[in-house]
């Protein structure tokens, strides 16, 4: 789903942007609900900055990359974590690009997530290379999603990576017997 962001273009800096774990549901601007084998998902837009909230019998977690007022967690590379049964992995990277070769990844960004039913992307106005886009899905019983934050000004992308799954127990090794 692609939809016009009814707001002005205020996170304006890939440096602003903090990570949380467990925050209440912050106001949206967007919102995308999926049903993922068993998994509740919402997928949150908040300017140029997201929200994810998962729900599933094992319990909830929320996940927020925003310019958050006060915080002082910046966004961080990389974080593993457990949330009780789950194991929560998480990664950023902010790529700088050319104005051209940025353009161009916008463009093929917003085509893959406008498009997929388990996307959702928000443009702003006034740029069409101004956009936060988030795209989810279930692969080997984890709950998986990415998100892009477009900074055209810098010639940033902020690219951040999620994955939430039920911890597995280790298995034993069989030797077989000589």
């Amino acid at each position: 789903m692609l939809t016009t962001l009814k707001t002005a273009y205020t996170d304006t800096r890939a440096a602003d942007l903090a990570w949380a774990l467990g925050r209440e549901a912050l106001p949206a601007l967007a919102v995308l609900d999926l049903e993922l084998s068993g998994a509740t998902l919402q997928l949150r837009l908040l300017g140029a900055s997201h929200q994810v909230l998962l729900e599933e019998e094992q319990g909830s977690c929320s996940e927020t990359v925003a310019c958050i007022p006060g915080s002082n967690t910046p966004l961080p590379l990389g974080v593993a974590k457990r949330i009780g049964p789950w194991e929560y992995e998480f990664a950023a990277r902010v790529e700088t690009l050319s104005e051209g070769s940025f353009a161009g990844r916008a463009q093929e960004l917003l085509a893959l997530v406008a498009d997929h039913p388990n996307g959702l992307a928000g443009t702003f106005p006034g740029s069409p290379h101004a956009f936060t886009a988030m795209l989810a899905q279930r692969h080997e019983g984890q709950v998986q999603w990415r998100t892009w934050h477009a900074y055209p000004q810098e010639g940033q992308l902020v690219v951040t990576r999620t994955s939430v799954g039920v911890r597995m127990p280790a298995t034993p090794q069989l030797h077989p017997c000589g």
